[in-house]
């Protein structure tokens, strides 16, 4: 049953014709299955178990559904009737999802069409309701209809109507009427016709209004029939043109497709029996590549090995791929090759010990220079990169048989040294003069030289071989720019083979033959074209090897880095020659006797190492410092040793030194001269004879200058000669040698204060008193110290780097305690005269008889002072010093005066002062470099106010 509002949706929904039969009572049942309710009903009394009068008793067929036309336009199941469609064709499981608003369009709400919808409310309502095939005259008809239908209950009209349902089924048949307990009444069957009447007139209401609808729809329904009939006659026609085209196709195949398709086919078979009999020919030769390997190998031919090897891995890929039989030739010839790596591996190894370790004199330096290319090119070839880490370690071990050699053929060759009881080699060294050590020390540095001479030819020609290869990997790439790009190559065969296929299509000829022979001959000419342009190309490219081999060598990066390896290993040759020869060093001076070396041992031992260092860095081209660390080292105790020697030396020299002068030996005269002519190093020593002929002076001169100096001066003078000598031959130890003189020097200067100031030679040496003449030595000792430091400076200067003159503010500080010192020996001088002035005019007393005898005291004295430095010290500072004493001889005077009472007011004290003042000024310019002396005597008086 449908409303007349769902009424257009009906057929659209069925595509058949409704076909009304009413003869049948069971499906007008199904048809019509309820009717209105006049009263409510009860529960029902066990209906529900019943038997339904709907119920369906035989399958549903799709021909019911023209018996039963409202079932297929009304879907109980559905709660809406829009979404009919949806569910009908998606299914029941539908849902209807939100779509998501645009954000590029307005927001439009039914408020914005509200003007509109109300002018056009009454023409929308027609049209609604109105299907747009009708015209307006059915309007009127189907509002007729539609009175009509709203006689039927709104019962029929839910969409959940379902007589399963018991309060459903008791509301359309409310059977609570016609069930009395004493059986049927005339009231019953009134009310049962009544009801059967009802349902009967809804029946046909409903039917009218389906009627109605069907003819409304009858166009359609005659307009289908007649668009069916005429597909079919059209269908007919295509079959009967179908059937002829098919016909007409086999006549067409056997007369002109078979006998030429035969001849083509038979081409095509000869073609595949010569390149099965091709293929055959290439298995046999694959066949035969074990045992030609096995020959190639047996003769030390690896790289023609590993080639064919890699030609027959390439042929396998591509020419024999899918070959049952050779299923496991492949993983064979991998394990072939991997045997062949090791082989080649340990075939280098061999080569390396025997070239390392044969005669390093006699032999020639690159030992079998063939096998050597082959062996490096074929672990190029399979990327064995780390073959240098093998020529390293045995280059280490022959580094070590080398010194063992050498010692050993050393101690041969001496017979003091017992092998059985000095079995260790550092122990047999030892024991071993200096001269004998530093034989076998030279041996090892020749042997080394010869070492490394051999090692880097020997990687020369490894270099050479690796340069190719660079050069071979260039050219290669070269000749994949010019060579034609293999796409456009296999682009070309496949027109040249479409060519072929197409020559049977486009031949006018008699014969198929004459076409495959144009095809065939257009090949070939193409195929000379692309040979002649490969062999210019192989040509430009200077005989590169072939694609395959070359792309089994290291790219150019990788072969760049072997070469920067070859560097190292030769830097790594020279450092391991350096670090044995280090061993060698360090196992003489464990026992301390590279220490104990006098000083021209060890400039010898220095220069050969320095020698033997400049070959190394000139043969390798790099730097290498571990052989000068140790040798600084052993400097470094050397100096150690030196100088401890020399303060030692220094410090009994000064504990025995009595401070008297000394005579010169003309040895250290020379010595002396020697300095002034700017050689500061020690000279070389002269015959007996000369050194006996030269007779020892009383002073030493020096530039003209004359000085009186003790024994421990002149030696201190070679002492710091002999430093400078050491820096001479040993320029690595000017910073530790400068700080060590500097040592020496300050060592003197406070040593002879100790004992001259501060009286130590008292306890000592055991003198009475430290003399003026003691303090004056000792300060023209200084003084001639003071006057060396600056040219022992400027020659340490021109040793260090400038980085290091910093070290030199070590002799300012020296001269600056130096001078100090010699200050305080003036002034202690000066301090003794002092004493002397203040405990003698301290009784002075202005009384004949004239001069005083305090006086005559005094300038006794001064003549004593005067003749105990007068000849050691110069003039100038005689003088100096004399004006200093006379000062303080004026202020003790002066002082004494004042006390006394007498003032230069010509009375008879004052001319007694006078005289004694005249008496004192007449004996101190008396005495030598004194003469001029102005003593300026009138300071003594009080000045009037």
């Amino acid at each position: 049953m449908a409303s007349s509002r769902s009424s257009p949706s009906g057929p659209r929904r069925g595509a058949g014709i409704f076909h009304k039969e009413r003869d049948d009572p069971r499906l007008r049942v199904r048809s019509l299955p309820d009717v209105c309710p006049k009263e409510p009903t009860g529960q029902g009394r066990g209906l529900c178990g019943g038997p339904s009068v709907v119920a369906e008793h035989e399958p549903w067929t799709v021909y019911s559904s023209k018996v039963n036309l409202p079932a297929a336009l009304n879907d109980p199941r559905l709660a809406k009737r829009e979404s009919d469609f949806f569910t009908k064709t998606w299914g029941l499981d539908f849902t209807e999802t939100e779509v998501a608003q645009c954000s590029h369009l307005p927001s439009i709400t039914r408020d914005d069409f509200s003007h509109y919808l109300q002018e056009t409310a009454q023409v929308n309502e027609l049209f609604i309701t109105t299907p747009d095939f009708l015209t307006i005259s059915t309007v009127f008809l189907l509002d007729k209809t539609r009175s009509e239908l709203e006689q039927v209950p709104k019962i029929f009209m839910k969409p959940d109507f379902a007589l399963e349902d018991p309060s459903t089924f008791n509301a359309v048949l409310p059977w609570s009427h016609f069930n009395n307990a004493g059986g049927k009444s005339s009231r019953d069957v009134a009310s049962s016709k009544l009801l059967q009447e009802k349902l009967s007139h809804y029946l046909d209401v409903v039917e009218v209004s389906i009627a109605r609808q069907i003819s409304l729809r009858s166009d359609a329904f005659f307009h289908a029939m007649s668009s069916q009939h005429e597909l079919q006659d059209r269908l007919q026609n295509t079959q009967r043109a179908v059937s002829v085209l098919r016909q007409r196709t086999a006549d067409i195949d056997r007369v002109m497709c078979r006998g030429p398709l035969s001849a083509l086919r038979s081409a095509l078979t000869r073609n595949n029996c010569v390149k099965l009999h091709n293929k055959l020919k290439l298995m046999a030769a694959v066949h035969q590549t074990q045992p030609t390997v096995q020959l190639l190998l047996s003769t030390s031919e690896f790289v023609g090995a590993l080639e064919l090897i890699a030609t027959t891995k390439e042929v396998l890929q591509q020419e024999l791929q899918g070959i049952h039989s050779f299923r496991h030739l492949g993983s064979q010839l991998c394990e072939l090759e991997k045997l062949i790596d090791k082989m080649m591996v340990e075939d280098f190894s061999i080569y390396a010990r025997s070239d390392l370790n044969r005669n390093l004199r006699d032999e020639p330096q690159v030992l079998e220079k063939e096998r050597l290319e082959s062996l490096v090119f074929g672990l190029l070839r399979q990327r064995k990169l780390d073959f240098l880490d093998i020529y390293n370690e045995e280059m280490i071990s022959a580094a070590k048989a080398i010194v063992n050699q050498c010692v050993a053929d050393c101690v041969l060759q001496i017979e003091e040294i017992d092998t059985e009881v000095v079995t260790k080699l550092a122990d047999q060294m030892r024991v071993m003069m200096f001269p004998q050590w530093f034989d076998l020390l030279k041996n090892v540095f020749e042997c080394f030289l010869l070492f490394l001479q051999r090692i880097k030819s020997t990687l020369s020609v490894i270099r050479k071989v690796v340069l190719e290869a660079l050069d071979s990997h260039q050219k290669h790439q070269a000749l994949e720019v010019t060579v034609s790009n293999p796409s456009e190559v296999s682009q070309n065969a496949l027109q040249l083979q479409g060519v072929a296929e197409l020559a049977y299509l486009t031949h006018e000829g008699l014969f198929i033959s004459d076409a495959l022979n144009e095809a065939k001959h257009t090949e070939q000419s193409a195929a000379q074209e692309r040979e002649s342009r490969q062999q210019d190309a192989v040509q430009t490219a200077g005989g590169a090897n072939n694609l395959s081999a070359e792309n089994m060598m290291p790219s150019e990066l990788e072969l760049n880095r072997v070469l920067n390896n070859l560097q190292e290993a030769l830097f790594s040759a020279s450092d391991v020659s350096h670090d044995r020869c280090v061993k060698l060093l360090t196992a003489r001076a464990k026992d301390g006797s590279l220490e104990r070396l006098s000083s021209a041992e060890f400039v010898c031992l220095s220069r050969a190492v320095e020698q033997f260092v400049r070959d190394t860095e000139e043969l390798s081209g790099r730097r290498s410092v571990s052989l000068r660390g140790a040798l600084q080292t052993q400097a470094n105790r050397f100096v150690h040793r030196f100088h401890e020697e020399r303060k030692t030396k220094l410090g009994l020299l000064l504990d025995n030194e009595r401070w008297k002068q000394a005579e010169v030996p003309a040895e250290f005269q020379d010595l002396v001269n020697s300095i002034g002519d700017g050689r500061i190093s020690l000279p070389e020593r002269k015959l007996s004879g000369q050194t006996l002929s030269a007779k020892p002076t009383e002073f030493l001169l020096v530039n003209g200058q004359k000085y009186a100096v003790v024994g421990t001066v002149l030696l201190l003078i070679r002492m710091f000669l002999e430093y400078c000598q050491c820096v001479n031959d040993i320029p690595s130890i000017s910073t530790d040698m400068l700080t060590r003189l500097s040592d020496l020097l300050k060592h003197f200067n406070s040593r002879s204060c100790q004992l001259v100031l501060g009286a130590g030679a008292l306890q000592v040496v055991g003198l009475k008193t430290i003399t003026t003449k003691n303090l004056a030595l000792a300060s023209r000792c200084l003084q001639l110290v003071v006057h060396y430091i600056p040219l022992i400076r400027a020659h340490f200067e021109t040793k260090l780097q400038p980085k290091q003159f910093s070290v030199l503010r070590h002799f300012d500080h020296i001269t600056k305690d130096y001078n100090d010192h010699i200050a305080e020996i003036s002034a202690k001088l000066v301090a003794i005269m002092d004493s002397l002035f203040e405990k003698v005019l301290s009784k002075y007393e202005v009384k004949a008889p004239m001069p005083s005898a305090c006086f005559r005291n005094v300038c006794k004295q001064m003549a004593k002072m005067h003749e105990a430095i007068s000849d050691l010290l110069p003039e100038e500072q005689t003088q100096m010093l004399f004006l200093r004493i006379n000062a303080s001889f004026k202020m003790h005077l002066k002082r004494q005066l004042s006390r006394l009472g007498v003032i230069n007011d010509g009375g008879p004290q004052h001319g007694l002062v006078v005289v004694d003042v005249a008496f004192y000024t007449e004996n101190i310019q008396v005495l030598k470099s004194l003469e001029r002396l102005d003593l300026n005597m009138a300071e003594i008086w009080e000045q009037k106010r």
